[in-house]
């Protein structure tokens, strides 16, 4: 059986059981938030906040944040223009959002107390919520009660969709190249990477689609599973599944990465990616002056090893299931100068030996050229094995 057979027939068995791309695309551009980040918005601590602003800033007309209030996301972030940071909801409101994005990500995911007043007064005035937390709004009884009451609608972009499968190794035969974005922590810019990647090689006519494997990514892109709300043993599965589906019409495949193999609470998200999606190449990420993994929190203990280290970690871990290779490094280069940055990205290379960029700060190109070339590799390849292997 050749390569699109099997895609086709497992498709088929799934499709009624899994999210269709569409699903959330309309409703998200079609929709002006406020985004509620309350204590927490800032370059490195709301990461879904920071994203939509960077690539949907139409579609933003506030933050709610106590901390920063009086200040733009200009202010904050360093990009977003003159979005304002507002100090109470209810200054939100009187901006006529006709949705409520909760912007951050609170360890473990839940919803903090306080906010559910906050969100019940945003359903009074018709709007709709859009929210990545693990504790999910619509089993809130009082807040789905609310909202049906009111005809709105609860979006909870990290809830699995039933019946997942254990991954099969299906794909290691699609036939678009596949990347993933791999980190030495979260938070680094795998996300951010293989966004920006997918708009260059898409400006060069070669059809590339990003696939969201976390909420963020899927608020942005439309479609995808937030693979950290899996159950362990389909994590591998989910992954595969998505490759198969952003397969369709596709030339390259561009997997957004979660964790760090070497991460202690997120490793295992890390390694089903890895394992279920069977990159043919991985880009690292990382971010410049982080030294220790999740230092960014309170508790700073575990040091982060050189990128050439993780280079072998993750080609030797991928090749269990699937040979591949790195083919570049993504730093996150935010908080230094331009001449620090580029001596970081220097450094990157002389180390690995392989193209760096900052891709927000100095532009994808050297990513860019090195999926290119991979990729010329890659179809050389395959057009050398049997149809329906792997290459």
């Amino acid at each position: 059986m050749g390569v699109r057979p099997v895609l086709l027939s497992y498709l088929t068995d799934f499709r009624d059981q899994l999210p269709s791309p569409p699903l959330t695309a309309d409703l998200m551009h079609g929709s002006r938030f406020l985004i509620l980040a309350d204590g927490e918005f800032g370059p490195l601590t709301s990461k879904t906040a920071n994203s939509v602003i960077r690539y949907l800033p139409d579609r933003v007309v506030a933050v709610v944040d106590r901390v920063a209030a009086g200040k733009t996301v200009q202010d904050v972030l360093g990009f977003g223009g003159a979005i304002p940071v507002l100090g109470t909801m209810a200054e939100g409101l009187a901006r006529n959002p006709d949705a409520v994005l909760i912007g951050i990500a609170p360890v473990g995911g839940k919803l903090p107390e306080e906010w559910r007043r906050w969100l019940l007064a945003a359903i009074d005035q018709g709007c709709h919520l859009w929210s990545g937390l693990h504790t999910f709004l619509c089993d809130d009884p009082e807040l789905a009660r609310r909202a049906a009451e009111k005809k709105v609608e609860i979006h909870d972009l990290r809830r699995p969709p039933p019946n997942l499968p254990v991954a099969s190794g299906k794909a290691k035969v699609v036939e678009p190249f596949v990347i993933l974005t791999v980190g030495t922590d979260c938070n680094v810019g795998k996300m951010t990477s293989q966004l920006q990647i997918t708009k260059s090689l898409n400006d060069r006519g070669l059809r590339t689609r990003f696939v969201a494997t976390g909420q963020t990514g899927i608020m942005i892109e439309g479609w995808g599973i937030a693979v950290d709300a899996v159950v362990a043993d389909f994590i591998a599965g989910a992954a595969e599944w998505l490759v198969l589906e952003g397969s369709k019409n596709a030339d390259i495949v561009l997997v957004e990465g979660q964790g760090s193999l070497n991460h202690p609470g997120y490793s295992g998200v890390t390694c089903g990616l890895l394992h279920g999606s069977c990159p043919d190449a991985l880009i690292l990420c990382h971010q410049a002056t982080r030294e220790y993994i999740g230092d960014y929190r309170k508790a700073a203990w575990l040091k982060i090893p050189p990128l050439s280290d993780y280079v072998r970690l993750y080609e030797t871990v991928a090749g269990f299931v699937h040979p591949t290779r790195t083919i570049a490094i993504s730093l996150n280069t935010y908080d230094l100068s331009d001449a620090d940055a580029r001596a970081a990205c220097e450094d990157a290379t002389r180390e690995t030996g392989l193209p760096c960029t900052d891709p927000v700060r100095f532009g994808p190109a050297p990513l860019v050229e090195a999926v290119a070339r991979a990729r010329e590799a890659y179809l050389a390849a395959r057009r050398s094995r049997p149809v329906g292997q792997p290459a």
